[in-house]
């Protein structure tokens, strides 16, 4: 059954670049059947499968081709990845007006779509670098579609450095293959554990965690992802810093350290450093924002930090609640950019020193905001307050007291820009010119909606998701 969720997107592809001219009106419907289609059996398997373990539903999709397995860490991203999408594709449809260029962006998100569900399913790292590398390609492509000056800079930029990346993780591959004669993940698990003293072994390992920080957008290699976040095209910002990074960068790297490289010493202190880094720097780098996908931008860098900082702290509540603010970010997040996409789509600017007093004028794009941001800050009693919870109590249970203390005060400065962001865009009088403003469509509202409502509804409900996915975490190494 998992394998359909790679089939499906692969055969209406064919089907609506072949039959063009038949299906080129029904793209967006086809999308949005697809995406919902995902999130429905997606949510079935991961509700019924009773936590965030391991090896849950197995599959071989083209026998020898490809080999997926899923766990409940993948039934998570794949529900992640299906809401994205969705939303995705309803900014697009909204914000895209020449209908050849939509028809290639929603093109271009099933090419992505299938891409990141391999990378989440299967247990072949060869097979995990090539639909990484397809999921980027795609991307590389849907940056610069707009083929504006800023954009084709975000899109080489992101090409430049992804290229980068791609080179540490090949040149990693094969000196890994040398030691295990294998690229499945139980093979080269296997392999390290027995020769975990090569220098080989060591030097591999450093450079896939390299790459996978480019990915990431970590600091200090974090130098494509502002630009490549803020230049791109709306809908294109809301799938690149809602679900791409998170897939192609965060997620595979939780993998290979669970399932393949172990928690070793080293890696737990390079991980938690990083995340640590990251968490600090993108968040005072937000603070001296004008632009507001700029801002949302550093922001993105600053919480992907927390959840590498709940990884390398290795323990069971650690990696819950990685896993849950994994989840987290990725809605509050495309939340966030939708509301930026809306501002835009009303003021033609992302300027917030040319902004004031929208909520008077746009009220579910104001109030919807205040939700994403108290989320993103971590404020009761909405989701991204109980993943960091989780993560700081994490944290100061496995002594380590100065990481806890500074996912606490980044907290504080994350609510700081945010406000600086309300207090510029939403907040006090309607800035003279901007009488006229009115509320965006339903293409942008219902978005902002409905992510709002899996943010407050998670955040209220969290005693469920608590004992139904969060606390059977604890089994995550076992």
């Amino acid at each position: 059954m998992i394998s359909l969720f790679i089939l499906i997107p692969f055969i209406c592809l064919v089907i609506l670049n072949v039959l063009f001219k038949v299906f080129r009106g029904m793209s967006f419907w086809l999308v949005v059947m697809i995406s919902l289609v995902q999130i429905y059996f997606s949510g079935l398997l991961l509700f019924n499968s009773g936590g965030i373990k391991y090896d849950v539903y197995s599959t071989k999709l083209f026998s020898l081709l490809l080999k997926l397995s899923t766990d409940n860490l993948s039934l998570l991203l794949l529900l992640t990845i299906g809401i994205v999408l969705f939303v995705s594709a309803l900014v697009g449809r909204y914000t895209i007006p020449d209908s050849r260029q939509r028809f290639n962006f929603f093109s271009l998100l099933l090419i992505a779509l299938m891409g990141m569900n391999t990378i989440v399913m299967t247990t072949d790292i060869f097979s995990l670098y090539v639909f990484m590398e397809i999921t980027a390609v795609a991307l590389f492509v849907m940056i610069a579609m707009e083929k504006d000056i800023f954009a084709l800079e975000g899109a080489f930029k992101y090409m430049v450095l992804s290229a980068i990346a791609t080179i540490l993780i090949l040149t990693s591959i094969a000196l890994i293959i040398m030691v295990s004669g294998d690229t499945s993940f139980a093979a080269i698990s296997s392999a390290i554990k027995s020769s975990s003293a090569s220098l080989m072994i060591k030097f591999a390992v450093i450079l896939f965690l390299c790459g996978l920080f480019v990915k990431s957008g970590l600091v200090p290699f974090h130098g494509w992802l502002p630009d490549a976040y803020s230049a791109a095209p709306n809908a294109v910002s809301v799938f690149l810093a809602g679900i791409v990074t998170k897939v192609t960068g965060v997620y595979v790297l939780m993998r290979v350290v669970i399932s393949v490289f172990g928690f070793t010493d080293p890696i737990k202190n390079v991980l938690m450093f990083t995340g640590a880094l990251s968490i600090v720097i993108g968040a005072f780098a937000a603070l001296g924002q004008s632009n507001f996908k700029r801002m949302l931008a550093y922001s993105s860098i600053s919480q992907v930090g927390y959840i590498i900082l709940a990884l390398g702290c290795g323990t069971n509540l650690a990696l819950a609640g990685a896993a849950f603010h994994l989840f987290n970010h990725a809605i509050f997040k495309s939340l966030l950019f939708v509301n930026a996409a809306s501002v835009e789509n009303r003021l033609g600017t992302v300027d917030m020193d040319k902004m004031g007093g929208l909520s008077s004028r746009m009220p579910v794009t104001g109030a919807t905001s205040v939700i994403g941001l108290l989320s993103t800050a971590g404020i009761p009693p909405f989701s991204g307050f109980w993943s960091k919870l989780i993560i700081i109590v994490a944290l100061w249970n496995s002594a380590h007291y100065g990481y806890a203390v500074i996912s606490l005060l980044m907290s504080i400065v994350t609510l700081a820009y945010f406000l600086s962001m309300q207090r510029r865009v939403f907040f006090g009088k309607i800035r003279p010119g901007l009488e006229n403003v009115n509320e965006v469509g339903p293409g942008l509202v219902l978005p902002q909606v409905i992510l709002a409502a899996i943010v407050v509804g998670v955040g209220i409900f969290f005693p469920i998701v608590l004992n139904k996915f969060i606390l059977p975490a604890a089994n995550i190494l076992r």
